[in-house]
């Protein structure tokens, strides 16, 4: 599979479109003026405390108070709250955790007041942006996440992904890992260390001690909430997650973005560098690689697909529904067998919508009815291939008796809305023209005005192609009748871009002669 990155570089914005065999599945917007990321830390402060929902709602200096309930404090949150007020005072002076004595793990049955007083000050991370008047929400089981490697602070743990099948592999990772990670630091095993040697995995995890480091110099200086880590943008956030050697290209149309990304390439694979390219053309970036063609054709209600058959996607309060249809164009031939075919198709179009729009929760998909118990198990298992290249969290349930498929999908950011409809240029978004029958003697009645105003001139009309046959036609013409009516030609010529209603006057210099 063929992989590309697009960046489209404007004022106060960077727009990135993943394509695969060039079709759009991701499109990210950031803007260079973002309050905050997934992944951020803070230094928070405890503003209320709700025993109700055992949660509270937590100061990190932005406008909207951020949420963290029990269930986001993570076993390691003693340590966490130790650590920090320790830090603060003055009291731990060291940049890593050499020296720190850890707590006991928290229980996972506690309440939130048991763990903070309001005012409390402590270390959080963005969980997930804020998402309509929702703030953010939070989490202080903290992770700096590098190309290979998690650094996960106050814990001891070594964990290798899952998606790496190899059980020797795992085992390899895990004994190198463990004996170069450093203390009261645990760590997780990225995919995408898979083969790495021992110098990948150093290196990577010394780029995260310093990221640390830097907390904790943040930390010294900090008495009221606030940053005290950035992300890295949302770019490199992509390369860093998704960069693989199944990446073909990866094209940028600024050259202050080009140098910083091919800077960042140098410094996590710089064999990926001769994949980078600055687009030069004249044309628009996502206009010479067809993606803002796909946009509008995608980020509809409906979305038709090339057999025919179409997909219906409705958002509710509560979850997204989706509605496959055969279409009226869809070959016949025999129903289960017809069923089928459009299932898979709308299966692999859905699981890219999926993907495009971003969209979260819950998700209820409404394929066509099969009769055949063994064709819906072969739906489910390809549905679960589809998604399978998805980097969100997602569960996939079977089609149950209804004939429905379940879909719950992580949701971290808002999701991803693009107006594909537009102002009708004839009504303006009224919904009502004037009588085309009345067209003409609109014409005429102007035809009147200009020739009392200023009886010297030529006139030309310029008008939808129609109504330039319509008033040429027959004979006499119409624009022979204005010639012994008003004893002057009037010249007419079409323009294609004119809706039928439309149509303006021109002098002899070819000015337009407007009407105030």
């Amino acid at each position: 599979m063929e992989k590309e990155l697009v960046i489209k570089s404007s004022v106060g914005e960077v727009e990135i479109a993943l394509l695969e065999n060039g079709r759009l599945v991701e499109i990210h917007k950031q803007k260079n003026n973002d309050n905050s990321t997934v992944g951020d830390i803070f230094l928070a402060s405890v503003k209320k405390l709700m025993p109700s929902l055992n949660a509270s709602f937590m100061d990190i200096g932005h406008r909207k108070d951020a949420f963290l309930h029990y269930t986001d404090l993570g076993p390691q949150i003693k340590s966490v709250v130790k650590y920090t007020k320790a830090v603060m005072n003055g009291q731990y002076n060291q940049p890593l955790l050499d020296g720190f004595d850890l707590e006991p793990d928290n229980p996972k049955t506690g309440k939130i007041d048991q763990v903070f007083s309001k005012n409390d000050h402590v270390l959080v991370q963005v969980l997930k942006e804020p998402i309509s008047t929702k703030g953010p929400r939070l989490s202080c089981e903290l992770a700096l996440a590098g190309r290979y490697l998690v650094l996960t602070p106050f814990s001891n743990i070594v964990a290798v992904s899952k998606k790496i099948s190899s059980s020797e592999e795992r085992k390899r990772l895990k004994v190198l890992v463990e004996s170069i990670k450093p203390k009261n630091f645990g760590i997780i095993v990225r995919t995408a260390a898979e083969g790495k040697k021992v110098a990948d995995l150093h290196h990577d995890i010394k780029e995260l001690e310093v990221k640390w480091t830097s907390i904790h110099t943040q930390l010294l200086q900090k008495k009221n909430p606030d940053k005290v880590l950035s992300e890295i943008d949302k770019t490199s956030t992509i390369l860093r997650d998704i960069l693989n050697d199944n990446f073909n290209r990866i094209t940028v149309d600024s050259r202050e973005l080009y140098l910083s990304i091919k800077d960042y390439l140098n410094s996590i694979e710089p064999d990926k560098v001769k994949i980078l390219q600055q687009y030069k053309g004249s044309r628009m970036i996502f206009d010479h690689y067809d993606i803002n063609r796909q946009i509008k054709a995608s980020f509809g209600k409906t979305f038709t697909m090339s057999s025919g058959a179409y997909v219906v996607i409705e958002h509710t309060e509560a979850m997204h529904v989706v509605d496959v249809n055969s279409g009226p164009k869809m070959i016949k031939r025999e129903q289960e067998e017809a069923a089928m075919s459009v299932n898979l198709e709308a299966a692999e179009e859905i699981a890219r919508q999926l993907r495009l729009r971003d969209i979260g929760g819950l998700i209820v998909i409404d394929f066509i009815d099969m009769r055949n118990s063994e064709n819906k198990v072969s739906l489910y298992n390809k549905m679960r291939d589809f998604m399978s290249g998805d980097r969100a969290q997602h569960t996939i349930l079977p089609l149950s008796k209804f004939g429905l498929m379940q879909v719950t999908r992580q949701r971290t950011r808002p999701e991803v809305h693009i107006d594909t409809s537009e102002v009708c240029y004839t009504c303006n978004g009224t919904g009502k023209v004037n009588a085309s029958i009345l067209i003409l003697d609109n014409i005429e009645r102007d035809i009147d005005y200009i020739l009392q105003s200023r009886p010297k001139s030529k006139i030309k009309i310029q008008c939808n192609p129609f109504i330039y046959a319509y008033l040429r036609s027959g004979l006499p013409s119409i624009q022979m009748k204005w010639l012994l009516k008003t004893k002057k030609w009037i010249s007419l010529t079409s323009n294609t871009s004119y809706h039928l209603n439309e149509y303006k006057f021109f002098d002899e210099s070819d000015d337009e002669i407007r009407f105030s």
